[in-house]
């Protein structure tokens, strides 16, 4: 009998990929914690700020870029010096050096998870509240190229403070580093010299303004090319290739030169002729905002109404109440006062409190040094506040003490219709600047 032998059956070995060293380093230590951080904080303080800014792109944009730079700019920077000085900590410096790469790859690597962690965060946290004001936006566009340079400042500020840990590995330099990064960064974005644009902080309040075109991408292009010119000037090896540090940096110079050439107090911010158009409404009188704040305007409308029915035709009224960067340009123009102080989501919070206002704008007058004395003086003083307060009563927790305008309240209150649009009138025609002209009720 033959007896057949079946060699024994052998699997291929399966080839084992050890995971990328970048990977691995993105996935532990304290990148994710901090990118976790970065968003937590925009998205607290953007809540804490109240929702105003939800009506408009700029205010949006401009409460996201100085959260930023003041507050998520010295966490990263803590973050990553942190980061930075865990080897030495740990004492595996002469283990990581073994690794077969060279030391730029090496620090570049180490350095990933510092800068690209805090950048992420803010990236999300800046979309979840473009998304939130999505709806409430009547005209313009976020700028989104502003936002991309936060996260470049983030980024760079996250990879600097890396770089302090590996040369100062003492564990208080984290925490005073943050400290010294937010006075450094406060200081330079409220200075009144052109440098505060340079700054990640730098802060811009007209909302029918728009960057120019390039600020977005030379903003990157100085904080970009100034950390990578201290990353090349620490990690390249042998000394004599650091002179490569002078490309980035030559690059970060000419674009602080762009900057710093800017307008002092304009920056590079440009009026929007399409957010600062007019967009009224057909009533009497009319009622006129700028296009940014087109979505409120049936709101203030609303708002105005009861005051508008009693001026209606009245000698001395208003021909047009008008707000926003244009104000009164014709005869008869009043100015408003800008609705978004009581806005949440283009709605009035409190449009008894924005009719306050528009009557104490409307019977203000432009007086000068030494009007508004003499002996009736206080008298004066009683009788305006009584008239704001019988056409508009402010809300009780808000406003002055009534008590002494309260006779002439409850006199106006006890005229008929006709003696109370008498005297409306008359006080219309009266100069608030000199006491003795205003009528008595």
């Amino acid at each position: 009998m033959t007896t057949t032998l079946t060699p024994p059956r052998t699997e291929k070995p399966v080839a084992v990929r050890a995971p990328a060293p970048l990977r691995t380093e993105l996935r532990r230590g304290l990148g994710p914690w901090t990118g976790a951080a970065v968003a937590l904080t925009v998205l607290v303080t953007m809540y804490g700020k109240g929702l105003g800014w939800q009506g408009r792109w700029a205010d949006a944009t401009n409460l996201l870029h100085v959260v930023a730079g003041l507050l998520c700019g010295p966490l990263a920077l803590a973050a990553g010096c942190w980061q930075g000085g865990r080897d030495r900590r740990r004492g595996t410096t002469e283990l990581w050096e073994s690794v077969p790469r060279s030391p730029l790859r090496r620090l570049l690597v180490s350095v990933a998870p510092s800068a690209l962690w805090p950048a992420a965060g803010l990236l999300l946290a800046d979309a979840v509240c473009l998304l939130a004001t999505w709806p409430y936006v009547s005209a313009g566009r976020p700028f989104l190229e502003l936002l991309a340079a936060d996260a470049v400042a983030v980024a760079a500020l996250g990879a600097l403070g890396h770089l302090a840990g590996r040369v100062v590995p003492w564990r208080l330099t984290a925490p005073l580093l943050g400290i010294v990064g937010y006075v450094v960064l406060g200081l330079t974005a409220y200075t009144q010299s052109t440098a505060r644009w340079l700054s990640p902080a730098g802060e811009h309040q007209f909302s029918w303004d728009r960057p120019v075109w390039w600020f977005g991408p030379v903003s990157m292009a100085w904080t970009a090319g100034l950390t990578l010119a201290v990353l090349l000037a620490y990690g390249l090896r042998p000394a004599r290739l650091r002179v490569l540090a002078l490309v980035p940096l030559a690059v970060a110079v000419a674009a602080a030169g762009l900057i710093l050439r800017l307008p002092q107090h304009q920056g590079p911010w440009r009026p929007d002729p399409a957010l600062s158009l007019q967009a009224c409404d057909d009533g009497t009188p009319q009622i006129c905002l700028t296009a940014v704040d087109e979505a409120l305007l049936p709101e203030v409308s609303a708002a105005l109404a009861p005051l508008n029915s009693r001026l209606k035709g009245m000698p001395g009224a208003p021909a047009r109440w008008v707000g926003g960067i244009s104000g009164p340009a014709l005869p008869g123009d009043i100015e408003l006062p800008s609705p978004r102080q009581d806005a949440v989501r283009n709605r009035l919070v409190r449009p008894d409190l924005y009719l306050n206002s528009a009557v104490n704008w409307l019977f203000s007058d432009t007086c000068q040094e030494g009007d508004g004395a003499g002996p009736n003086a206080e008298r004066s003083w009683a009788i305006h506040l009584a008239v704001t307060e019988w056409l508009a009563p402010t809300p009780d927790d808000y406003g002055p003490d009534t008590t002494g305008a309260q006779p002439y309240i409850d006199r106006l209150k006890a005229k008929s219709p006709a003696e109370q649009r008498d005297y409306l009138t008359r006080f219309l025609a009266a100069n608030s600047c000199r006491p003795d002209e205003v009528p008595i009720p």
